[in-house]
């Protein structure tokens, strides 16, 4: 499984202090069927931990989910902060999570070249 960030997830992450290794966990728990709500076209709203505030007051994010393939993370929100994405942001979520999850292997290098998506290193654990 391939899991990415996009530069806008890996930026949110980075200032919460979120690390790859807990990206890894939550898509482990993805996989398992581990979901806080499924959202449609292959988006999913997951909790993750984010330090000194473990899942529970942790984050949430939201991410594009194609069993055995590819994760891609896309948004990241402080539960404090916020309860869920509105409507319009679950629409824009929705017409991302197709177009990454149709891309090819062609599609993915350029994207990764160009710093548009980050690839979730799979060796600090």
């Amino acid at each position: 499984m391939r899991i990415f960030k996009t530069s806008v997830f890996a930026r949110w992450a980075n200032k919460n202090h979120v690390t790859d290794a807990a990206l890894r966990r939550a898509i482990r728990e993805v996989e398992a069927g581990l979901v806080d709500a499924e959202l449609g076209a292959g988006l999913c709203k997951k909790r993750i931990p984010m330090p000194g505030r473990g899942k529970r007051g942790g984050g949430r994010c939201i991410l594009a989910f194609r069993a055995r393939r590819r994760a891609y993370f896309l948004h990241g929100f402080a539960k404090g902060a916020r309860d869920n994405v509105t409507k319009r942001e679950r629409e824009a979520l929705r017409r991302l999570a197709r177009e990454l999850l149709g891309y090819s292997e062609a599609g993915i290098r350029k994207a990764l070249d160009e710093g548009v998506l980050i690839e979730v290193d799979s060796d600090d654990e």
